[in-house]
């Protein structure tokens, strides 16, 4: 007998009709999630999904509104260690916006950073933590800071901090729009 997939997530639920009107006429970005112990964890770092579907006991399904921020991270190993280490921070889009083709991400999304190994991982993991102690959602940083995080990690360059002040720069031009 096949069950349907239970929504799981801490956000209160979406009443349905609200929940329908989004799925009808709204573009969805699917974004797949996966855990296997002591092989593959393939997690959100933050983001707010609008829903989570687990699909069985290993895969899960977070759906995002477009123009949300997200950070996606994977961590895969086999027997003899760690074999890939990778964090993307992404922007879902909507259907006219240029976008990226990226696996487990349907249709794509905007990649605004992206790290590859322990090291480069673990530096933007660090300034993610350092944001959130600030009070900050990593959600709300503004997309430029996180492109500037990306180009300075390639360029291996220090990376800059995100501040208070840098903060309230980015809010007072958001209202400004």
């Amino acid at each position: 007998m096949n069950a349907l997939p239970q929504v799981v997530s801490n956000a209160p639920p979406i009443p349905h009709p609200v929940l329908s009107n989004v799925m009808k006429h709204t573009p969805l970005t699917r974004v797949s999630l996966a855990f296997l112990e002591r092989r593959i964890n393939l997690y959100l770092r933050f983001g707010h999904p609008l829903r989570e579907l687990r699909l069985d006991r290993w895969r899960r399904c977070a759906v995002f509104l477009p123009a949300a921020l997200f950070c996606r991270v994977r961590w895969e190993s086999n027997d003899y260690g760690t074999t890939r280490w990778q964090l993307m921070v992404l922007q879902t889009c909507s259907p006219l916006d240029a976008l990226q083709r990226i696996a487990g991400i349907q249709p794509g999304a905007r990649l605004l950073l992206h790290a590859e190994g322990e090291q480069q991982v673990q530096s933007v993991l660090l300034q993610i933590d350092t944001i959130e102690t600030l009070g900050i959602d990593p959600v709300a940083v503004s997309s430029a800071y996180w492109r500037t995080l990306g180009n300075r990690l390639s360029a291996r360059l220090p990376l800059s901090a995100y501040t208070v002040e840098r903060h309230a720069a980015h809010l007072a031009g958001e209202a400004l729009r």
